[in-house]
């Protein structure tokens, strides 16, 4: 098939019979996590990206039904992490038919093929499906999204659970983790902020977060994908957060501690910013007690330490980490 370039030798498929998961997204932030986690603990793991594919991961266009069946037929995975979404809300807002192919139609057909191959399968989706005005939100709380892009979740929430009754869908907050440049989560990149030093720059201390880190989304996801193959009532809609909240003038204040660098430039913007394209939720606190009740749950890292590992190899002085820590 086209673009499909990975082979699974029969010495894998023997190492780990009935495990064999398919991650979309695996060149992203949260999908790389996702990726390596399952690889970690005794997986069979197939990626997809598309626009970045590298080796060892397969190019699918996953808006395309076809590839995406066939992908399913030919690979036959026991489970489906489904990563890949357009997650930038200002972006989904001026793209909004690009955004909506990837986040509700592909999310649809993958939901389809999953059931038809007996495949369990896990949708990644958001704190953008509530409107942040009654935190904190449970599980079976009525979503009422504020942007496109959390109706698009809300939407492909929706079909993943029409298409496949015994799904599972993990709502979680803003990410960061192991990023491949500082830009590629809104957490991260707050560094180039924090490194301007000398220009006074005024960020966001209005909207409540929850930096979350997705090595521990991804540690999250095998547990239920584990147990799911247990038990068929793990199923449904699950929550997962980083438990500090903080304002985007928070996060910076304490990346800039961490790495004992100035922070009296930023400013405190108390004001909801006109410019941004999507409202965003004020505050959209996740309750997590279903996961927690079912042991499925992991301890999120602490915000400053998990940041600095993060952050760390973008400092000027790549030997920063042994001077400051040892």
């Amino acid at each position: 098939m086209h673009g499909f370039d990975f082979t699974v030798s029969e010495e894998e498929e023997a190492v780990v019979p009935g495990r064999k998961v398919l991650v979309t997204g695996a060149t992203g932030l949260l999908g790389r996590a996702v990726f390596r986690e399952f690889q970690n603990n005794g997986w069979l793991v197939i990626g997809t990206g598309y626009r970045r594919a590298r080796p060892r991961l397969l190019c699918c266009d996953l808006t395309d039904e076809d590839a995406v069946r066939g992908l399913l037929q030919e690979y036959k995975p026991n489970a489906v992490i489904h990563c890949a979404a357009e997650r930038r809300p200002d972006v989904v807002e001026r793209h909004t038919e690009a955004a909506v192919n990837l986040n509700v139609h592909a999310t649809s057909t993958l939901a389809k093929e999953a059931a038809a191959c007996a495949a369990s399968f896990l949708y990644i989706s958001t704190d953008y499906v509530f409107d942040g005005r009654n935190p904190p939100y449970g599980e079976d709380d009525c979503p009422n999204p504020l942007n496109v892009y959390g109706r698009s979740k809300h939407e492909g929430e929706r079909e993943t659970l029409r298409h496949c009754p015994g799904a599972v869908v993990l709502r979680v907050p803003v990410l960061f983790g192991e990023v491949e440049s500082v830009t590629e989560s809104a957490v991260t990149s707050l560094w180039l902020k924090v490194q301007e030093g000398t220009e006074s720059c005024t960020l966001d201390h209005c909207q409540q977060r929850f930096p979350t880190d997705a090595r521990d989304v991804a540690a999250v996801c095998r547990k239920l994908a584990e147990r799911a193959r247990q038990d068929p009532s793990v199923r449904g809609v699950f929550h997962f957060s980083g438990n500090e909240q903080m304002t985007k003038y928070e996060m910076a204040v304490a990346i800039a501690q961490a790495f004992k660098l100035p922070s009296d430039h930023l400013i405190p913007l108390t004001e909801q910013p006109a410019a941004a394209a999507a409202l965003r939720p004020i505050n959209s606190r996740l309750n997590c007690s279903r996961l927690e009740l079912l042991n499925l749950s992991v301890q999120p890292r602490p915000f400053t330490s998990a940041v600095t590992d993060c952050l760390w190899p973008f400092t000027a002085d790549k030997r920063w980490r042994q001077t400051v820590f040892h």
